[in-house]
Parts: C-alpha cells; sequence; structure tokens
C-alpha cells in the first residue's frame, strides 16, 4: 500500500511539474508577437492550478517517502524519522529545496495579474518552471554514481526531463487553443497554423533530447540488452519506448499530414478546415493520453531497483 500511494504521489507530482514547466515555455517559441490576453489568462489559470497541484503532491511524495522509509505509516508522525529523511537524505535536503522553488512560483504566478507590464514576464516564469523540473534529477536514480559519472548521469536525466516537460506540458495549451478556436470578426484569434508548425519545430528539438539523453540513461541504468529484456524493469523501460514511439507516430502524422492539410483547405483549395481541425484535436488528445501513461511507467520505475547489476 506503501509502494501505491508513492507511485501514485510520483505520478501527481511529475504531472503538476510538467505541466508547470510545458506551459511557462509556450509562448516563448508559439507567438512571433504578444500573447493574446485571453490566452494568457487561461495560461496564468493553468500555471497557478499546476503551481498548487506541484506543492500538494510534493507534500504527498514526502509522506510517502517517509513511511516507506520507515517501513509503515507510523513513521509520519514519528519527529526523529522525519527528521533524519529531511536532514540526512540526498531526497530530503533536495525536496526542500524543491517545495521552497514552489511556493516562490505560487507567489509569481499570484501576484502576475499587478506586473503584468514588466518586461521578460514569461522568461522568469520558464525559468523558474525549468529548474524545478530539473531538479527532479536530483531525486531519481542518478544519485547511485558517484563521481563525473553521477554528473554526467544528472545532466542527461535534467536535459531528458525538460525535453519531456517542453512537449508533453506544451500540448496542454495547444489543446485548449485547438479545443476553443473560433473565428472573432471574420479573423482568426491566433495564427493556428504557424502556431502548429512552432511547436512542431520545437518538438524536432524535444524528441532529438529525449532520444539521445534516454540512451545514456538506459546505458547507467540497464547495461545490457539481456537486462532489458529479462527484468521487470527493463520490460516497464520498454512499454514506455513503445508509448514515446507511438506519441511520435500522432506527431508526425500531426506535421506531415493533418497540418498541411489543415492549411491548404483554409487556402480555399479543397474541403473543409474544420474536418482537419477536428482530427488534430484527438491526435493531440491522443498524445496527452500517452504522455500520461508513460509519465505513470516513469513513476512506477523511479521506486524500483535499476536493471543494471540484476
Amino acid at each position: 500500500m506503501i509502494d501505491l500511494g508513492l507511485v501514485v504521489a510520483r505520478l501527481l507530482h511529475y504531472a503538476a511539474v510538467t505541466t508547470l514547466a510545458g506551459v511557462s515555455f509556450f509562448p516563448l517559441y508559439a507567438y512571433p508577437a504578444t500573447e493574446p490576453k485571453e490566452l494568457s489568462r487561461r495560461r496564468q489559470a493553468v500555471l497557478r492550478s499546476a503551481a498548487a497541484g506541484a506543492l500538494l503532491s510534493g507534500l504527498l511524495w514526502f509522506i510517502c517517502s517517509v513511511a516507506n522509509m520507515s517501513g509503515t505509516w507510523a513513521g509520519v508522525a514519528d519527529q526523529e524519522a522525519l527528521w533524519t529523511v529531511l536532514s540526512e537524505t540526498t531526497f530530503g535536503s533536495v525536496w526542500v529545496a524543491r517545495m521552497v522553488l514552489v511556493v516562490v512560483i505560487l507567489g509569481v504566478t499570484a501576484a502576475r495579474p499587478l506586473w503584468m507590464a514588466i518586461a521578460g514576464r514569461d522568461l522568469i516564469t520558464a525559468c523558474l518552471a525549468a529548474v524545478l523540473l530539473a531538479s527532479l534529477a536530483g531525486t531519481g536514480h542518478a544519485q547511485i554514481e558517484e563521481g563525473w559519472m553521477s554528473v554526467v548521469h544528472a545532466g542527461s536525466d535534467a536535459a531528458h526531463l525538460l525535453a519531456a516537460g517542453a512537449w508533453l506540458g506544451g500540448l496542454v495549451p495547444l489543446g485548449f487553443i485547438l479545443l476553443n478556436y473560433s473565428i472573432r470578426g471574420g479573423e482568426p484569434i491566433v495564427d493556428v497554423d504557424r502556431i502548429l508548425l512552432r511547436f512542431s519545430s520545437m518538438g524536432y528539438v524535444a524528441v532529438a533530447t529525449l532520444a539521445a539523453s534516454g540512451l545514456i540513461n538506459s546505458w547507467f541504468l540497464v547495461g545490457s540488452v539481456s537486462s532489458l529484456l529479462t527484468t521487470l524493469y527493463g520490460q516497464i523501460l520498454l512499454a514506455k519506448v513503445a508509448f514515446f514511439a507511438a506519441m511520435l507516430a500522432l506527431a508526425a502524422a500531426n506535421r506531415f499530414w493533418l497540418v498541411p492539410r489543415m492549411i491548404e483547405t483554409r487556402a480555399g483549395r479543397s474541403g473543409e478546415p474544420a474536418v482537419w481541425l477536428a482530427r488534430l484535436r484527438y491526435h493531440v488528445l491522443g498524445e496527452q493520453f500517452l504522455g500520461l501513461i508513460i509519465l505513470l511507467a516513469v513513476s512506477v520505475l523511479g521506486t524500483m531497483r535499476p536493471a543494471i547489476g540484476q
């Protein structure tokens, strides 16, 4: 039961922090100019909700970790056990720093309406969210290594997390833009075609980073093809890769099939843009679902002994 609670807590926290990062990154590459106010307000609401979710799920993660380390839920009420986890484990010190950062992000997002005119405001939020997401590398298996190997592993893990956040989290604002896409005064609220192409360009970088860092992490945590195929850790990792491949297939279909057809129909060449737009919405929803399954796999893998050495 403690293990299940730990997996759920990790899943909720990963989902919240990934959303926080991806949503904060979105306006930095998606818009050629200023983000429309209506979309900005909606994105800010998502940011505040994600930050609050990161704080609450972080607290739940700590509670479950204390229970896991002490072997019983009663350990959560033991001050000595709590202090031991906070002061004598890497997880405890990293957790404290991350929760302080979450509180800062909550303050920034809550105060945002009071300083909308400040230049670079999106960049500030994005930098804070990026540090929060990358710092998850300090809570995982990268701590197993020593010396420069630990630095390489942690750096690769951080790059993997940031790329995943940009892609998975970016699907959230992209999804509500597609869902609420409408025409006002005969003109679109935003240039959806351009946003889709910019998102795809970001996706190329994210996918390349995910693939390269994933191979490095697998070398550290799996070590051999035999371990990949014969251990439970390796088999779950293979399932994660399969879901990633499915996400990649949907993204490729969007970029090379749906988006070009939608642009062509909007130019009046043939067909109805709404048909292609509806298909694109379903594909983005499918990517979001697959992304959630991948986060679940990551949450489970984080509680298991790596395949290497088994």
